[in-house]
């Protein structure tokens, strides 16, 4: 049996609280006997979340029990946290087998001295912050989730369902995991390194038009020539003044744009179809499957085969053949 913890605090996001939760909850219907859930507040009494929910928890800090998995959610409650909860998570988090925030909750471990060292994540607009006042945390925008040892940290609100049903993977298995995620209606096939946004969301829209459309020409075209000489072209601009441009407008440069959109093009073609690593490689604009393995690797950590295997859903059915 294994103890979850969620500390609560006034103006906690509720997301963080309840989407966690409820797949912990899942796999105590699934495995009876998993795990025990607590929620503890720093003296006991019902705490307001940011949408105005009112929770009311278990226990004080006091007398919560001992977790094996304590859990701190983010919200604008951590933006001037309690001291005392502060201390309570300084002094009791040590003795847990697993810390895991979710969100800004990343601040609360951070302010107890628990992520100095480790890699970690956050939601978007707060990694700069994270960054800036804990220089010794190695902060790492892109992923929805980080496990650095025995700390967890994840990005913003729905991704901490991803690293709960990924914990829940780990403890009892994927099988348990898959039926919960199935019953809260979300996929499980989502890694830890995906990125918290499409390569679309993460850049800036351009201001301007023949920008814009090269930005909708580069997501619909992913196979074709997006070299700086031909996407200038398509704009009616100077390389240079293409690739400054374009740079100003959406923060990135065409290359990084270009390198995200095909990564996240590739993968879809991995987890949603039956099409091979050749051929996908090519759709892709990589050329050949050397060139988006080595891609792969520099982005994921891992080869175009090995995430297939771990995030395709067990039967896609083949491409129909035309007769």
């Amino acid at each position: 049996m294994r103890t979850v913890l969620v500390v609560l605090f006034d103006d906690v996001q509720s997301l963080d609280v309840t989407g966690p939760l409820e797949v912990f909850a899942g796999a105590e219907q699934h495995t009876p006997g998993t795990y025990r859930i607590s929620t503890a507040s720093l003296d006991g009494t019902p705490v307001r979340t940011s949408s105005g929910l009112t929770l009311v928890p278990d226990h004080t800090l006091a007398t919560a029990p001992a977790p094996h998995t304590l859990l701190v959610p983010g919200g604008r409650g951590t933006r001037n946290p309690a001291p005392e909860v502060v201390d309570w998570l300084r002094e009791h988090g040590p003795s847990a087998d697993r810390l895991v925030s979710v969100c800004t909750g990343a601040i609360l471990l951070a302010e107890a001295g628990f992520l100095d060292g480790r890699r970690a994540t956050t939601h978007w607009a707060y990694c700069d912050t994270l960054a800036r006042h804990h220089p010794a945390i190695e902060v790492d925008p892109d992923p929805i989730y980080v496990r650095d040892g025995h700390v967890a940290t994840s990005a913003g609100v729905t991704s901490g369902i991803d690293l709960a049903l990924a914990l829940v993977e780990e403890d009892i298995g994927r099988e348990a995991a898959l039926d919960i995620a199935r019953q809260l209606v979300v996929f499980l096939r989502r890694p830890g390194n995906q990125a918290q946004f499409s390569a679309q969301l993460a850049a800036q829209t351009a201001q301007r038009e023949p920008l814009r459309e090269v930005q909708r020409w580069i997501t619909e075209h992913p196979g074709d020539d997006l070299s700086v000489d031909h996407l200038a072209a398509r704009a009616r601009l100077s390389p240079r003044h293409f690739a400054r441009a374009f740079r100003a407008e959406t923060g990135m440069t065409p290359g990084r744009y270009v390198d995200r959109v095909r990564l996240e093009h590739a993968r879809r073609l991995l987890e949603d179809t039956s099409d091979g690593v050749e051929e996908i490689s090519r759709a892709c604009g990589y050329g050949t499957a050397e060139a988006m393995r080595r891609a792969f690797v520099k982005a994921l950590a891992t080869s175009p085969a090995e995430y297939r295997r771990r995030f395709r859903p067990a039967a896609v059915p083949a491409p129909a053949r035309i007769r």
